[in-house]
C-alpha cells in the first residue's frame, strides 16, 4: 500500500509544504493528484470538485500544474518555445484549424508567445529565451520547467522537489521566486522537497508522511518540535 488514508486540506494561497523520508509517499501522492495514479479509494477534491473523472490531459485545463523531479523538457526546442508548450494546454486551436492557417490562430499564437515571454522576464530568463534547452545549466533548467508549469496559468503548483541540485544561493534565490510566485500571481503551492530548510522558510503549514501515512500537520514550528517526525525524519530526539 502506497498511501493509507492520507488526508488535507489546502486553504487558496497557502504554501504547504509536504515532506518525508524517501518511500514515504510524497511523489505517489503527487501523481494521484495530477491523475497519473488513480486511487483504489477516497477522493480528491479540488474547488469542491471531484478531479477523479479527469483525464491526465485535462488536468491542467483545471487549473493544476506542476513540476517534476526529472527534467522533463525538450532538450532540441528553444527555451521560449518550451515554455509556449505550456501555455498551448489553454489554446483553442485544433490540427484542423492549424492545417487552414485561420486568422484567428495567427493572433492566438501571437498572444501565448506573449504570454510566454512575461514568464520569461518574470523568471530572468529573458537572456536565454532562444537558446535550445539542451546545454543550459541546471538551475537554468529548473526554472524553465517552472515557467513552463506557470504558463498553464494554474490555481494550484505542485512543485516535486524543485531545490534538487541547485546551490546554495539557487536555493534561496527558489524560496524568494516560491514566494513571489504566490504573491505576485496568486498561485497555491504545494511544495514537496528534502531541503528542510527551505520548506520552513516558504510553508505555511506543514504535511509530513512516513510509510505513505500522515503522522504530522501543522505550522513549521509545530512540525520540528513533533516527536514523531524527529523520529522519522528530522533524526533522533537525543
Amino acid at each position: 500500500m502506497a498511501l493509507d488514508s492520507v488526508s488535507f486540506e489546502m486553504a487558496e494561497g497557502a504554501i504547504v509544504g509536504l515532506i518525508g523520508p524517501n518511500g514515504a509517499g510524497k511523489t505517489t501522492f503527487f501523481n494521484c493528484l495530477s491523475r497519473l495514479y488513480a486511487p483504489d479509494r477516497g477522493d480528491i477534491l479540488f474547488e469542491g470538485r471531484s478531479v477523479l473523472d479527469v483525464t491526465p490531459h485535462r488536468i491542467a485545463e483545471l487549473g493544476i500544474g506542476r513540476t517534476f523531479q526529472s527534467l522533463a523538457l525538450f532538450g532540441t526546442m528553444t527555451v521560449l518555445q518550451n515554455v509556449m508548450v505550456g501555455v498551448h494546454s489553454r489554446s483553442q486551436s485544433d490540427v484542423l484549424s492549424n492545417a487552414l492557417r485561420l486568422p484567428w490562430v495567427s493572433r492566438e499564437e501571437r498572444a501565448i508567445r506573449r504570454t510566454a515571454m512575461e514568464l520569461l522576464a518574470f523568471l530572468d530568463l529573458e537572456a536565454v529565451a532562444h537558446d535550445p534547452a539542451a546545454g543550459l545549466s541546471f538551475g537554468t533548467l529548473k526554472r524553465v520547467e517552472l515557467a513552463r508549469a506557470l504558463a498553464g496559468r494554474p490555481k494550484l503548483l505542485l512543485l516535486d522537489e524543485p531545490a534538487g541540485g541547485l546551490n546554495h544561493e539557487e536555493v534561496a534565490a527558489l524560496g524568494r521566486l516560491i514566494r513571489s510566485i504566490r504573491e505576485e500571481r496568486q498561485v497555491t503551492v504545494l511544495l514537496v522537497e528534502h531541503h528542510m530548510n527551505l520548506v520552513m522558510q516558504v510553508s505555511d503549514r506543514v504535511v509530513v508522511l512516513d510509510f505513505g501515512r500522515k503522522i504530522a500537520e501543522g505550522s513549521p514550528a509545530e512540525v520540528q518540535r513533533d516527536p514523531q517526525v524527529i523520529r522519522a525524519y528530522l533524526g533522533s530526539e537525543n
